[in-house]
């Protein structure tokens, strides 16, 4: 079994750690389209990207 040569800091353990309480991504509604989607992430409804609230690419020209 390996086993560590050297101590790791308390900051290195705890970030380390950190991982392990991490919440589930919280979604956010749309206010044109009322799609929910990952906040601060563009994302595709009928042909179109939106993000914040403004289409950023349409695909149907």
């Amino acid at each position: 079994m390996p086993n560590p040569k050297h101590r790791h800091s308390r900051s290195r353990r705890d970030k380390r750690r950190a991982n392990d309480y991490a919440a589930l991504a919280t979604l956010a509604t749309c206010p044109m389209t009322g799609q929910p989607h990952l906040f601060h992430r563009a994302y595709w409804f009928e042909g179109k990207m939106y993000y914040k609230g403004k289409v950023v690419i349409d695909t149907q020209a």
